[in-house]
């Protein structure tokens, strides 16, 4: 016996995810974006010399906590949405179709993916902002255990989201121009790089609808002394709000991914991937300078 079907694909989707990893490693030009977006934060955390309003706290740290969480949301709604779309234009999503159990194992793998990635992140992010900007770490166990879960739910929250979002955008270029714009509104409007208090009330509220200002929060919570909550709306950290709103987009999210997912994949054809290909040719044979 080798176990029910949803043991089959965990497996399956485990052992996908650790090829994945092992060769996002290799590839040299994928790690140096992550890399980038880890020294801007250090960068501007070195710059800013101002303090959170109402606190002697520096500004810097509030935004190496935001920072983190945009880090972690941006794994999720902008990486996995251009995977996908890449991985559909290259016949992934066609074979996924002959393969019982395909979909779960492939939403298992990118998760675990995610994760190496963001675990990668946040410790690269945290431990050179220690060390070069003097940033913020958690002070106690009980700020290690909320750094813990908050980043797992933010993830779980954020990963079948852009699954869902990648199933039904039309090209990996077209992707990206698509959730570029509503990412970085989302990180201007959720507190990531300055205080929530100074947006206005409407702002804050529609920000707080979705996973980026809930995920922040937490994440402030774990890094930053309670002092830090003169700049949070309600003067508490609200944890149980963080994790009540992160659990219902991952609901949400997985509702929307799995059936998305199975769409896309059965309209996947020959032809029709044939088509796209033959169409790409032409787009880059005619492009300037071919």
């Amino acid at each position: 016996m080798r176990g029910t079907g949803p043991q089959r694909y965990l497996r399956a989707g485990v052992r996908r995810g650790g090829i994945e990893l092992r060769q996002l490693l290799r590839t040299k030009k994928e790690l140096s974006g992550h890399l980038v977006n880890i020294l801007v934060a250090i960068v501007l955390a070195m710059t800013i010399s101002s303090s959170v309003p109402g606190t002697e706290l520096p500004m810097g740290h509030l935004m190496m906590a935001g920072f983190a969480a945009y880090l972690l949301f941006q794994l999720g709604v902008l990486n996995i949405p251009q995977m996908l779309v890449t991985e559909r234009e290259e016949g992934v999503l066609l074979r996924l179709r002959a393969t019982p159990g395909g979909i779960p194992a492939y939403l298992v793998a990118k998760a675990l993916l995610i994760l190496g990635l963001a675990v990668g992140t946040l410790v690269l992010l945290l431990t050179a902002g220690a060390l070069l900007a003097d940033g913020p770490l958690p002070a106690t166990p009980a700020q290690w255990l909320t750094l813990i879960w908050v980043t797992g739910l933010g993830l779980l929250a954020v990963v079948p989201l852009g699954a869902a979002i990648g199933a039904v955008l039309p090209n990996p270029r077209e992707a990206l121009a698509l959730i570029m714009l509503p990412a970085m509104a989302l990180l201007v409007t959720s507190g990531t790089m300055f205080p929530i208090t100074r947006l206005p009330h409407l702002v804050q509220q529609i920000a707080s609808l979705f996973p980026l200002k809930w995920m922040a929060q937490g994440l402030r919570s774990a890094l930053l002394p309670d002092s830090a909550l003169a700049a949070e709306p309600a003067g508490s950290w609200e944890l149980p709000m963080v994790a009540l709103v992160l659990t219902l987009w991952t609901i949400a999210g997985f509702l929307l991914a799995v059936p998305l997912l199975r769409r896309t994949t059965r309209r996947e054809s020959g032809s029709r991937l044939a088509g796209r290909q033959h169409k790409a040719a032409m787009a880059g044979a005619g492009a300037p300078g071919r």
